[in-house]
């Protein structure tokens, strides 16, 4: 009995410099914790509380000429999403929607893996630190400001076709701003320069991760650069591009791997392109701001969250049953 006693005594003891450790540990990290609580708190106020508005999508809801709120609004169920399927423009905004992010991921998806791996592969630390302060700075770029260069470049008039007319390539300006068989290839180009950088950071990060004593190993053994490439630097940094690629699928509606389609599609398109650049988003603006139809651009805006939930859960469930790995 004494021995229990003891030992209780000695457990009681031993739990306070635990309780006492986890609050020296908390207060230490007290500036990161506010940061996380930063990010909570941005998440509830701009991401989970405006989802209460969602019942607008099954509301009959008029902003201009209602009277009545949000939740006190006539209930109408599945008329807009039937309104939606049912409209002419339908099947041109899904399929301008997944050819642009599709095209997006096939052609940038793969350049910042290439390219941080050519970076890794650079032993002239400040070369390599210009090249890739270069490569990612054009991130920083807002679409308004590139859409403007690229006006200045790609117009009928702007450097390209001049510089193409002086040299006897081209007769007449090549209308890379109106020409809708064009478009795609101009949001991809601006897409794979803007954003090549900014992704490459992320595949550097993991790259650097890789132990360095599997590369020396591999060197001894009279392994080429390119195979300490192939059977050491991809299979370690297999699970940041498994990450990467999962978010890239389940944006597919959203805008592919950058998430900028709507901007480039606004920004750039007109009525000459419409046939190739009108998307989702560009039509739930036009629809909700323009013309007032909250509810309808809501319940259309659904349509493509949910599309891209199943998306993100079955990329996510194919890939463990590929690769043995996913986001969660």
């Amino acid at each position: 009995m004494e021995r229990i006693k003891q030992e209780a005594a000695a457990n009681k003891f031993l739990s306070v410099p635990k309780n006492k450790n986890k609050t020296h540990t908390f207060k230490k990290q007290l500036p990161l914790q506010l940061f996380v609580l930063a990010g909570i708190l941005y998440l509830i106020i701009f991401s989970f509380i405006p989802m209460f508005g969602l019942i607008m999508g099954f509301k009959k809801y008029d902003i201009i000429m209602g009277v009545k709120g949000i939740f006190t609004s006539e209930w109408v169920g599945f008329k807009y999403f039937k309104e939606f399927f049912n409209d002419y423009n339908f099947s041109r905004l899904v399929r301008n929607t997944i050819a642009i992010s599709v095209l997006k991921m096939i052609f940038t998806f793969p350049f910042p893996i290439l390219f941080a791996i050519m970076l890794n592969e650079i032993k002239t630390l400040g070369f390599k630190k210009a090249v890739q302060t270069c490569s990612y700075l054009p991130h920083f770029i807002s679409w308004v400001v590139i859409s403007g260069i690229a006006f200045q470049f790609f117009s009928s008039e702007g450097i390209i076709n001049t510089v193409l007319g002086k040299i006897g390539v081209i007769n007449e300006p090549v209308g890379f701003l109106t020409n809708p068989n064009l478009f795609w290839g101009l949001t991809i180009s601006l897409d794979i320069w803007k954003e090549l950088g900014w992704w490459t950071i992320i595949f550097l990060a993991a790259i650097v991760g890789v132990n360095q004593e599997l590369y020396e190993s591999a060197q001894i053994d009279g392994a080429s650069r390119l195979k300490r490439i192939w059977y050491i630097t991809l299979p370690c940094i297999k699970p940041t591009i498994v990450t990467v690629l999962i978010l890239a699928i389940g944006n597919l509606f959203g805008g592919g791997l950058s998430g900028s389609n709507f901007e480039q599609s606004y920004l750039l398109g007109n009525t000459m392109n419409s046939a190739s650049s009108d998307i989702i988003q560009t039509y739930v603006f036009n629809v909700g701001l323009a013309q007032g139809r909250y509810a309808y651009a809501t319940a259309v805006g659904m349509i493509q969250s949910v599309i891209s939930l199943v998306l993100i859960f079955s990329t996510n469930f194919v890939s463990k049953r590929i690769s043995g790995s996913g986001l969660f």
